[in-house]
């Protein structure tokens, strides 16, 4: 599970105890108002940021031109933000746009190694039950450890490279490529795994995943992940029923469709926060690491910066899409669909009196 705020402060704290010296920042040249338009993000969140990414980055710099690890890291998370750098901070910073792929790259892949520190599912009990208290105060759904989803993010393909081409092609009608991403009811990210191209269905992403095996297995328990109709009902995936058939059917899935839909609003600030994610640029099969270390460092940003209560973004006009549902019909167990059909029996067989004052969907501000 992503860490609380207290212990990101103390680590916060410890870094900057660590610095023998006062030393002065790129980012002091700016007010607050500027940063925030910049990079999305406020001074003492970028603060924490930067001194995260030092600490890991070392000796490790471009050597032509030599850059502050602030100065990286302002190159990096301007692009974040905009899906392009800045032609004003890189005139300031004395670079120009030939400079940023390299610098985006590096500092890239050193935010999505700190991936396991910032982006977790809960492993204690304890933890476990509290994220599955705060899903079931929303939707009335018990023993729910997340929300399962597998986002598609817009890449360009060359449509002469015809293969790639269509590997790449989403059923949604435009190229992109899909990673899988598990949320909790407050909008904090726990999970972030794979960069397959677009055309991968949403279950052959999560039967392949590690957490999905993890999971399925049984590690993290007896408790659910809700997801959409992408997936296959399992022992720990809970899908929505296709046709009901009575009013407990009918209560459980208006109750599931309001928890998924905080994954939507999730992936929705996500992607106004850092609007690099709503188009990748250009893209190979074969070559997705660079991708997917965008993607995983954006999920660590994002949840550092609802750490630090970082003001979301107004809301815009791009959607947000699952993934490729399965072809087909795919078998479903008989037990997972009798478990299935027995939580429902047992928790919607009358309306909840609560109904009225939990039913409203979490805004897209609230997450």
């Amino acid at each position: 599970m992503a860490y609380p705020l207290p212990m990101l402060l103390a680590a916060y704290e410890a870094l900057i105890d660590d610095e023998d010296d006062e030393v002065s920042s790129c980012f002091d040249e700016f007010d607050d108002e500027a940063l925030f338009n910049l990079f999305h993000l406020t001074r003492p969140c970028l603060m924490f940021i930067v001194d995260s990414i030092r600490a890991c980055m070392h000796d490790v710099s471009p050597k032509h031109p030599p850059l502050s690890v602030d100065a990286l890291v302002m190159v990096t998370l301007n692009y974040y933000a905009h899906g392009i750098s800045s032609a004003s901070l890189l005139t300031k910073l004395g670079l120009t746009h030939t400079h940023c792929p390299a610098i985006i790259s590096l500092v890239s892949g050193k935010i999505s190694e700190m991936t396991e520190k910032f982006v977790s599912l809960p492993e204690t009990e304890e933890a476990k039950a509290t994220v599955a208290s705060n899903i079931e105060a929303i939707c009335g759904i018990p023993n729910v450890l997340g929300i399962l989803a597998s986002p598609h993010f817009r890449v360009r393909v060359s449509p002469y490279d015809k293969e790639d081409y269509r590997t790449f092609f989403s059923p949604l009608g435009y190229t992109a490529v899909v990673s899988q991403i598990i949320c909790d009811s407050d909008g904090n990210i726990l999970c972030v795994e794979k960069c397959e191209v677009g055309s991968t269905p949403e279950q052959e992403m999560w039967t392949s995943s590690v957490k999905g095996k993890e999971i399925e297995e049984g590690n993290y328990g007896t408790y659910w992940l809700i997801a959409g109709k992408g997936y296959v009902q399992s022992k720990h995936v809970l899908t929505s029923v296709t046709d009901p058939s009575n009013e407990c059917e009918i209560r459980f899935n208006e109750a599931h469709a309001k928890i998924l839909g905080i994954m939507w609003a999730t992936l929705s600030c996500l992607m106004r926060r850092f609007k690099v994610l709503l188009q990748l640029g250009f893209a190979k099969e074969n070559c997705l690491d660079q991708k997917a270390n965008i993607i995983r460092a954006c999920c660590v940003l994002h949840n550092i910066a609802k750490k630090f209560s970082v003001p979301s973004l107004p809301v815009g006009s791009e959607p947000v899409y699952p993934g490729k549902q399965h072809c087909g019909t795919l078998e479903v167990s008989s037990a997972a669909l009798n478990a299935r059909q027995e939580l429902i029996n047992r928790v919607f067989s009358t309306p909840s009196c609560t109904d009225d004052a939990q039913s409203e969907l979490r805004t897209e501000k609230e997450v």
